[in-house]
C-alpha cells in the first residue's frame, strides 16, 4: 500500500527569493536533489521561512521535475519562472554561488509552486 498523504515541510529562503514567492511571481523553486527531498510530490505544502525570523509563507507543490544540472533546469523551466527579475546567466551564477559543483552533481529539482493565501 502506498502512502498518498500530502506532507508539510519547512524550507529556508533568502530574503530576495522569499519576497518573490510571497508576491506570487516566483513559481519555480530550485533545490538540490537531496535525499530528504526525494519524496516531495504534488499536493505537498512547503512553508518557506527567512532563516532566523518568524516570516513565513506557505505554498502548494504543483509538480516536481528532476534535472541533471541547474542550467538544464533553467532552460527547461524558463528563467522568468525561477526569478522574474534576473537573466538566465545571472540566475545560473546566483544558483551556483549558493550550491557548489559537488551539490549540483547530485542533480537539481524544479519545484512548481502556488502561493497559498491565508
Amino acid at each position: 500500500m502506498t502512502d498518498t498523504t500530502a506532507r508539510a515541510r519547512e524550507l529556508n529562503l533568502y530574503r530576495k527569493y522569499f519576497d518573490l514567492v510571497a508576491a506570487g511571481t516566483k513559481t519555480i523553486e530550485v533545490r538540490v536533489k537531496y535525499p530528504h527531498l526525494e519524496d516531495l510530490a504534488a499536493g505537498d505544502t512547503i512553508r518557506f521561512r527567512i532563516k532566523g525570523t518568524d516570516e513565513t509563507c506557505d505554498v502548494r507543490v504543483l509538480r516536481v521535475t528532476a534535472y541533471e544540472t541547474f542550467e538544464a533546469l533553467l532552460d527547461g523551466e524558463g528563467p522568468a519562472n525561477v526569478n522574474p527579475s534576473a537573466s538566465h546567466d545571472e540566475q545560473l551564477a546566483n544558483i551556483r554561488s549558493i550550491y557548489g559543483p559537488e551539490k549540483e552533481a547530485l542533480g537539481a529539482l524544479a519545484i512548481e509552486i502556488k502561493l497559498l493565501v491565508p
